[in-house]
């Protein structure tokens, strides 16, 4: 039985300015999620950005994305890769997954993690490497 494809919107929410400069963006992120490998974008909308209340020197604003996905774990992946403020799967109401497409879910989202882990090791292995040099230069300074 084929199941019928997975209707999801798509919040993203940026901060930042100048307000140009959030709109160019969001276009940018939609523009990468339309190339995404098994994923459909059906309609679009970015909202104008909006001065922050409690500082009046950053915008806010968001795009809702309505996407098609052939599979969950597709979905999954954008959530990881894009990190949205807001997911929500409109159709089909249930959604029925093989032991194989579970396997295949969880262990992309394994992979995902194991990345973002491998990238944040580098990062603190090059701060203590940096934390040492400033120091030794900090010594080095002090007796000249």
């Amino acid at each position: 039985m084929a199941q019928d494809k997975i209707e999801a919107i798509v919040m993203i929410e940026i901060l930042g300015k100048p307000p140009e400069h959030l709109v160019s963006t969001l276009e940018e992120i939609i523009s990468k999620i339309e190339k995404e490998i098994g994923l459909n974008v059906k309609e679009k909308k970015i909202h104008e950005p909006k001065e922050l209340k409690e500082n009046k020197e950053l915008y806010t604003t968001f795009a809702e994305i309505v996407i098609e996905a052939e599979k969950i774990s597709q979905i999954v992946a954008l959530a990881f890769k894009y990190a949205p403020a807001h997911i929500e799967i409109t159709n089909p109401e249930e959604i029925l997954m093989s032991n194989h497409e579970w396997n295949d879910t969880l262990n992309g989202i394994l992979m995902i993690i194991h990345k973002y882990d491998e990238v944040a090791r580098i990062l603190q292995n090059e701060n203590k490497i940096l934390a040492k040099r400033l120091e030794e230069l900090s010594k080095k300074n002090k007796k000249d």
